[in-house]
């Protein structure tokens, strides 16, 4: 849940992709279909609290989730639910300002959610939650981003991975889903603690990086490093 791109292809196609850093203990489940508030949705499962980090119905939704807001914050439980499950509260909703509208996130931990939306014209959207404020901030879908999530790098190293991404960018003219998936196995200078994959004396590690492109159809690659 900690590092994400998103790479435009053309004007209704893009490819995600993120690293999970967990603890090691708290592994996944493949990803499969599950029947979620009526609706059929793709994702790998956190079998401790039932929720997910990322997701796709296939149709016109792909959320991602990291955790943390704006910079580093206290942890303080119990929280209401897990931000797991919050992600799959989405897909109660119609569309995204509805869910921006009329979802409660009073005492949810802390959370950074990228929301994809095709209904025709592709369209992206940033919602930061601070514990106070729901922060939301339209990003440009022909433009490629990145995020690293502030409960575990900081500032400064947020910084130099954007700048190891700015650099992959200018060695590629076109995106496949395998050399970004890649790029999220290698990104980096050698630092166990501060690469995409990452790992801090096996308590946080990067365990998974999935990937979901909207090309034609949609496609999730899902690889298990510690498997």
């Amino acid at each position: 849940m900690c590092t994400v791109t998103f790479l435009p292809k053309g004007k209704t196609s893009y490819i995600l992709t993120s690293n999970r850093d967990e603890t090691p203990k708290r592994a996944a489940l493949t990803p499969m279909a599950y029947t979620v508030h009526g609706k059929e949705v793709f994702f790998p499962k956190d079998p401790l609290a039932g929720g997910t980090w990322i997701a796709t119905d296939k149709k016109q939704f792909t959320l991602c989730l990291l955790n943390g807001a704006f910079e580093k914050h206290q942890h303080q439980p119990p929280y209401k639910l897990s931000r797991g499950i919050m992600l799959l509260d989405f897909f109660k909703y119609n569309n995204a300002q509805s869910f921006i509208d009329q979802y409660d996130f009073k005492g949810i931990e802390p959370f950074t959610l990228i929301l994809i939306e095709d209904n025709g014209n592709l369209s992206a959207t940033e919602l930061v939650w601070d514990e106070i404020k729901l922060h939301v901030r339209h990003l440009d879908v022909t433009q490629p981003h990145i995020w690293s999530s502030s409960t575990l790098y900081p500032e400064a190293v947020r910084t130099e991975r954007k700048h190891w991404f700015k650099l992959w960018l200018e060695e590629h003219d076109s995106f496949e889903q395998k050399e970004i998936i890649d790029f999220h196995k290698t990104g980096g200078k050698g630092d166990e603690w501060n690469d995409f994959v990452m790992n801090r004396e096996g308590k946080v590690q990067t365990v998974s990086v999935t990937s979901i492109e909207k090309d034609l159809g949609y496609t999730m690659v899902y690889e298990d490093l510690l498997s």
